[in-house]
């Protein structure tokens, strides 16, 4: 281990620190960085820690030209300033390394509210000017930086879009690490640091991150430098690693795979040779195992340990020591506002102009407030900026993707109803050949279910990554493969994100239930993109394709636990001008929708359908048809002649369809003289007003389907009041009955699960026929008989375990007849499926 002596020197409990000697009275410090260069960094990292004081403190006079005043401070202040410095420094060093190496280096930021570093470091490379002209290098753009920090009208306290040198959300603690991986998979010559606070440590996502070592392949992907920024503390108390031993730490760390160097200590000049030590070092291992693993990738057995770095500073490093003689410096009240009284306190607004001043703006910035020639001549040149770098901007090296015509994956379809198939499977075929021919831009992550949710024709295409040893008895895995599998939706997702956000395309397929591990996650991705609609320089970056399968309606197996399906429910809580959600019914239109999300820009595409063996509606050109224009009319079990029908059934999801043209069939059948007309909707958002989401239906064109006051009885996969929201507004709303998941279900029948939740096609033909009066003498009758049915249902299952013959037996008739046999498997279609997935 690379190790340096210097410790932090203060303890625990340990009394506020003494002022350290100056730098002239100071021993030489030795290490990689000349005198002059280590003076010019020190002067550097002094300028980006003065304007992150400044972004937090300052509504004018911003270089200090005249005693600070209480009308030059902001009435409410925000932001936070305890890992500033510490990030700060690290900036400053990997700018020095860019320019040596001439490397490729992006910078993430995981600690929470890092904005002010950012922020600071992009204004002092030109970055931040570059994309928001008005915030000029110069006294004039410093004011205008400070004002708009925190303020309303003005940017946030962590990094985000308006933030050049980001492509990670800020807002939320534990994915720093995860979106480093993802940025590093199929960039070679890319190098992620990425700096983790421990805060964001003890978060469960970032917990679990440090495995993503296991996945990268040296051969063919960049590298990702962890940073672990110890000072210590998170808002009102110590940290975990910040108690952690230095034992403990290099076990915890080498056990996941790493080679930590410890760099630490309070005094700046003897940090900064040994942090540039350290990252020389480990900058050349990084290239030797690349360089290893790039002239001969075929030896490659396991995963070489990477280094990392573990760096310990003190909290708020370089703020006040001590406020009204409690510590400040080095404890958690430096986390956000050190001095928060400055308004009502002449004293602490003194204090503020002390620690602001000893950073020597007058020798930073020239007389029109810019940074001095010698000082800036230390960031790098043009796209080496990490503000400049197109990986943080993805959307200017994304090239759309070579896909398949996906006509040529089309399920053979003879008739509605006529054929049982497991609609993933095609689409496993069309995305086997994304990924042929889409060798370096094209990823598939699943935790663990690729084969589970019948993908698996990607198998014959590639493999499963693992950069650990593999054995005999393995299935598809080898160091080049391109499926990610993991047990951890958080690293899936987040992985995606990573790579979606540095310009590359991919999907993310997970079990129904268990996709809401990543609510926040995939919120936090879409408030990005939304934001990212006000910054046109942000160029537009491939779509997040979430395919949910594995769904509630048909995890009557595995029981309660695996079905929930909320995860949409959240997704629509996001703008309209992002939010896509997508109901196929089928594997055709399945083949549609996910197509037609990979051609899709900055959105997040929900698309939900079962891997069960199902019923299959409609041909290729059917679906071609029906999936553009989101909702349609299905004439094969509509019987109202073009007429104004006495019940419309309306259906979204693939098991609510069956039951909705199962409900069409039995009342044709049992109650002569109905007039029905089904509506199936595949695209979710077609049913909002165009005022609510651009793919909304307008008055007319939703009363063509819906028609103006004709009841509808909806069944629809997931929880009613979506559909409820979605209709609001339209004429007689109220004429929308909702059947849907109610969170009822346990381990039992496929039919059951639909029972339960009372949205069989036996509960919705009952509510069907209450809704059409003409015709109540002979519905009453009919009634009676699907009751009964509700309860032969309830005996038959306890009795036999499964579903009664004609439940599984059912498939379209066009003379109701009853069918005495299940519906063939179409071509193709494995035989015997298991149901047991999980």
């Amino acid at each position: 281990m690379f190790t340096f002596d210097a410790k932090l020197s203060t303890a625990i409990a340990a009394p506020p620190q003494k002022p350290q000697p100056t730098k002239e009275s100071a021993p030489a410090p030795t290490g990689p960085l000349s005198p002059d260069l280590l003076d010019k960094m020190q002067r550097y990292w002094s300028a980006a820690n003065y304007l992150c004081v400044g972004q937090i403190y300052l509504l004018d006079n911003p270089l200090l030209r005249e005693p600070l005043t209480k009308a030059h401070i902001k009435p409410r202040l925000l932001g936070h300033w305890g890992t500033s410095a510490g990030q700060n420094f690290i900036y400053v060093h990997l700018n020095r390394l860019i320019r040596d190496a001439q490397a490729d280096i992006i910078y993430i930021s995981g600690p929470g509210h890092g904005g002010p570093t950012l922020n600071a470091c992009a204004y002092l490379e030109g970055t931040y000017t570059d994309v928001h002209p008005e915030i000029t290098q110069d006294a004039a753009g410093m004011r205008l930086l400070f004002r708009t920090f925190s303020t309303p009208g003005g940017i946030p306290s962590h990094c985000g879009p308006h933030t050049p040198n980001s492509m990670h959300e800020g807002g939320e603690l534990g994915y720093s690490l995860m979106h480093a991986f993802g940025a590093a998979f199929d960039n070679p010559s890319l190098i992620v640091a990425c700096v983790v606070g421990d805060g964001e440590a003890e978060t469960c996502p970032l917990e679990g991150s440090w495995k993503s070592v296991k996945f990268l392949n040296p051969a063919r992907d960049g590298a990702v430098l962890p940073i672990l920024h110890l000072n210590g503390y998170k808002i009102s108390g110590p940290t975990v690693m910040g108690r952690s031993t230095d034992e403990e730490l290099i076990a915890q760390f080498q056990g996941h795979g790493y080679a930590p160097y410890f760099v630490e200590g309070d005094d700046p000049a003897l940090v900064h040779q040994q942090l540039a030590a350290a990252l020389n070092r480990c900058y050349a291992e990084i290239r030797e195992i690349q360089k290893q693993a790039r002239t001969n990738p075929a030896q490659i057995q396991s995963s070489p340990p990477w280094p990392m770095i573990i760096l310990r500073t003190p909290k708020g490093w370089t703020c006040p020591k001590e406020v009204d003689g409690i510590p400040v410096e080095g404890t958690f009240r430096a986390h956000q506002v050190p001095l928060s009284n400055v308004c009502e306190d002449p004293a602490h607004l003194k204090l503020l102009e002390q620690w602001m001043r000893q950073y020597q703006p007058e020798k930073l910035f020239d007389q029109q407030g810019r940074l001095i020639a010698e000082l800036a001549a230390l960031a790098p040149d043009g796209n080496k900026r990490m503000g400049a770098s197109p990986h943080v901007n993805g959307g200017r090296v994304l090239k759309a993707l070579d896909l398949p015509d996906f006509a040529r994956y089309a399920l053979e379809v003879p008739g509605p109803g006529e054929v049982v198939a497991e609609a993933p499977r095609k689409l496993g075929e069309y995305l086997r050949d994304v990924i042929k021919q889409n060798p370096v831009n094209f990823r598939l992550f699943c935790p663990d279910e690729t084969n589970s949710n019948r993908l698996n024709s990607v198998f014959d295409a590639t493999n499963r990554c693992t950069m650990e040893q593999t054995v005999s008895i393995d299935d598809h895995l080898a160091p080049d493969g391109r499926i990610l599998e993991v047990l951890s939706e958080h690293l899936c997702e987040g992985w995606l994100e990573g790579y979606l956000l540095t310009g590359r395309h991919g999907i993310w397929s997970s079990y129904e239930a268990f996709a809401q591990v990543v609510d926040s996650m995939v919120t936090q991705h879409a408030k990005w993109l939304e934001q990212c609609i006000d910054f046109p320089w942000r160029r537009p970056l491939a779509s997040l394709n979430v395919f949910i399968t594995g769904h509630c309606w048909r995890n009557d197996h595995n029981g309660f636990s695996h079905q929930a399906p909320g995860f949409v429910d959240n997704a629509l809580q996001r703008r309209s001008e992002v939010a896509r959600v997508y109901y196929p019914p089928d594997a055709n239109c399945l083949l549609n929708v996910v197509d037609h999300c990979l051609r899709s820009r900055n959105y997040v595409n929900v698309v939900t359908c079962g891997k069960q063996p199902e019923l299959q509606w409609l041909t290729f050109d059917e679906a071609l048809a029906h999936c553009s224009q989101g909702a349609s009319i299905w004439n094969f079990a509509t019987n109202d002649g073009g007429t104004q029908p006495d019940i419309v059934l309306a259906c979204a999801g693939d098991v609510p369809t069956i039951e909705a043209c199962a409900t069409s069939w039995l009342l044709q059948k049992h109650v002569p003289g109905i007039k029905v007309r089904v509506v199936n909707v595949v695209d979710l958002n077609s049913l909002m007003s165009p005022d609510d989401h651009p793919h909304g239906m307008d008055n007319i064109s939703f009363e063509a389907l819906f028609t103006r006051d004709v009841d509808v009885v909806f069944a629809f996969h997931g929880y009613r009041w979506l559909i409820h929201s979605m209709v609001h507004g339209r004429a007689n709303e109220g004429r929308f009955h909702v059947r849907g998941f109610n969170d009822q279900g346990t381990t039992t029948t496929p039919f059951d699960m639909v029972v339960l939740n009372k949205m069989s096609r036996f509960h919705l033909a009952i509510d069907a026929l209450k809704h059409v009066p003409r015709l109540r003498s002979q519905a009453s009758d009919a009634i009676d008989m699907f009751n009964r049915k509700l309860y032969e249902h309830h005996t038959y299952i306890r009795e036999h375990f499964q579903d009664l013959p004609e439940i599984r037996n059912w498939h379209w008739t066009k003379d109701f007849s009853e069918p005495t046999a299940p519906p063939p498997l179409a071509k193709d279609q494995p035989r015997g499926q298991s149901f047991s997935d999980a």
